[in-house]
């Protein structure tokens, strides 16, 4: 019966006498021959007269791993468990014990705990294109924020703007009378400015000490104005007289088309009130220096304020004097139109 070979193309068994009796092969190698398995498998190819061409045909194994398997040149061949697979598979196409095999396999080349290798010609590559959106990236966010930084330094320098509101005119009724008032918006604080000192009402300290009240110290300034009054000190001494008006301040009260031509400048901080003819108030505020309230038409006010030689009197733009009273009706700032002198013709 013919002997099946399978994909090997050539297959020499040598025998000397052949009997009714299998076979006696003569000068089989073994395994056990040569220094190696290495050299074993070598020399069982050879007896057998096939080339490692026909060995890598018929195992299906690259002829350069046949090659250096025979040579025992682990560093050519893929990972370990490939490699006894190889020897597995080499053995058994020789008619050889493939367990043996495997076994002289790791006696000759021992290796205890090593790590897998690659199988050999598999190079494992990176896409460069993964380091470049890596690095776009890092440069996107890095830029971000220096982003913010820079916008937060700006604008922790940058002092707050001061923007004044858009000017605007509140009406306030006067309730009988039916006249109106025009409001200034109020403006906005100075960027750099300090506190003011305190504002301390003449003669109140006075007043407070004597055991009075506010209304104690009113009289009190009353008093003393009337004593200079009749000492003959009058507060329009050193003033001049017919001085233009010049603003130095807020300018309260009414429109310039509404206006009475009183007007009233407060030379120093103090408090300022303006009531109607029925008691009530129509305007109460703390002017500063310089600023001003402009009388309205309106018939029937009353300057109500603590210490009058605070307060300059100007009539149409020219300076006439200082209030002299707490209380001073606005009407009687008006000055008496001139006196119409009639001229007699001369006689002929």
């Amino acid at each position: 019966m013919p002997l099946d070979t399978g994909n090997v193309r050539r297959l020499h068994l040598v025998a000397d006498v052949e009997t009714d009796e299998a076979p006696i092969v003569v000068g089989h190698p073994s395994l056990d021959d040569g220094a190696d398995l290495g050299l074993a498998l070598k020399a069982a190819r050879q007896f057998r007269g096939l080339t490692t061409q026909d060995v890598a045909d018929a195992t299906r194994i690259r002829q350069s791993y046949i090659e250096a398997l025979e040579d025992m040149r682990l560093e050519d061949l893929p990972s370990r468990p490939f490699t006894i697979g190889y020897v597995r598979a080499y053995a058994g196409l020789l008619g050889l014990d493939g367990e043996a095999a495997v076994a002289r396999f790791k006696n000759d080349a021992p290796d205890e705990g090593a790590e897998l290798r690659a199988p050999v010609g598999v190079r494992r590559e990176r896409d460069p294109r993964l380091a470049l959106i890596l690095a776009g990236g890092l440069l996107v966010v890095g830029a971000i924020l220096l982003w913010n930084v820079a916008q937060r330094a700006i604008t922790k320098d940058e002092p707050p703007p001061q923007i004044a509101p858009e000017s605007a005119q509140v009406r306030v009724a006067h309730g009988a009378n039916g006249g109106s008032v025009s409001l200034g918006a109020p403006l906005p604080a100075p960027v750099e400015s300090t506190t003011p000192e305190p504002y301390k009402t003449p003669g109140l300290d006075d007043a407070a000490a004597n055991g009075g009240s506010v209304d104690a110290a009113k009289l009190a300034a009353k008093a003393r104005a009337e004593a200079e009054a009749a000492a003959g000190v009058t507060n329009t001494e050193q003033l001049a007289i017919g001085a233009p008006f010049k603003p130095k301040g807020q300018m309260l009260g009414a429109s310039p088309a509404d206006a009475s031509g009183v007007t009233i400048q407060a030379r120093k901080a103090g408090a300022f009130t303006v009531r109607r003819a029925d008691g009530g108030i129509e305007m109460t505020r703390w002017l500063s220096a310089g600023d001003a309230y402009r009388a309205p038409r309106t018939p029937g006010l009353v300057l109500d304020v603590v210490d009058p030689p605070l307060f300059e009197v100007y009539y149409n733009g020219r300076l006439t004097g200082r209030l002299t009273a707490n209380q001073t009706a606005v009407a009687k700032l008006i000055p008496p139109p001139p006196a119409v002198t009639a001229v007699t013709p001369k006689a002929q």
